[in-house]
């Protein structure tokens, strides 16, 4: 003998349709949620291991006997940087007095926009060390601001920065072409330009601000 199937109604079967749909959400979140808190702690970790990798390039671990990722102050969003973005800053200490600090700054008027800088200054107010870790300039042409697409391995273009200051000489921050120190690649001048102006304020902003930068108590200034 066949059972009959049972027969719904409309709203019956949009009811049932909604408590399925219902049934697997929450399933489907309770899983996710679960996966997150397995994994959160290894993200975490590459996360900061990212972070440091970053940093290390631009402030060699040998300079500091601290860990500068929980040295670290929040910055507001910073004009001076050509931040429009809350960021954070790291500080580097050896036996706790000041090495250098390590913070974000950024070229707006690159040949194809923004260009992204870590920079590293040194208590004493000298680039300690610059990496490119965002942009979008021409393959080829301007990207060489980036040690890996460089093609000079020996010293990369970005190095010319290293040990300059904020009171350094005006032509210390012009490329060749405007009368100044710095080398460029052939057909690409926009790009230097930009990236020396935005280390040039970065070192300012840190001749200016280095007490609270440094402070302790990690005051914005």
């Amino acid at each position: 003998m066949t059972v009959p199937k049972p027969q719904y109604s409309a709203p019956q079967m949009a009811v049932r349709t909604a408590l399925l749909l219902l049934v697997f959400t929450v399933v489907f979140t309770a899983l996710l949620a679960g996966v997150y808190r397995l994994t959160r702690p290894a993200i975490a970790t590459s996360a900061l291991q990212e972070k440091m990798k970053l940093v290390n390039e631009v402030l060699p671990n040998s300079e500091y006997d601290n860990d500068p990722l929980k040295d670290s102050l929040p910055l507001p969003p910073t004009p001076e940087l050509g931040l429009n973005e809350p960021s954070t800053l790291y500080r580097a200490r050896r036996a706790g007095q000041p090495v250098a600090l390590v913070f974000e700054a950024v070229a707006p008027d690159g040949y194809a926009g923004k260009i992204r800088l870590l920079v590293a200054v040194r208590a004493d107010g000298r680039i300690l060390g610059v990496r490119a870790i965002s942009h979008k300039e021409t393959p080829g042409l301007g990207d060489y601001i980036e040690p890996k697409k460089d093609k000079n391995k020996t010293r990369p273009w970005i190095t010319q920065f290293n040990d300059l200051s904020a009171d350094a000489p005006e032509t210390a921050w012009k490329v060749k072409k405007d009368g100044g120190n710095l080398d460029y690649h052939s057909g690409a001048t926009v790009t230097p330009r930009a990236v020396a102006k935005a280390i040039r304020k970065a070192a300012e902003f840190t001749a200016k601000n280095k007490e609270k930068l440094f402070a302790g108590s990690g005051g914005t200034p």
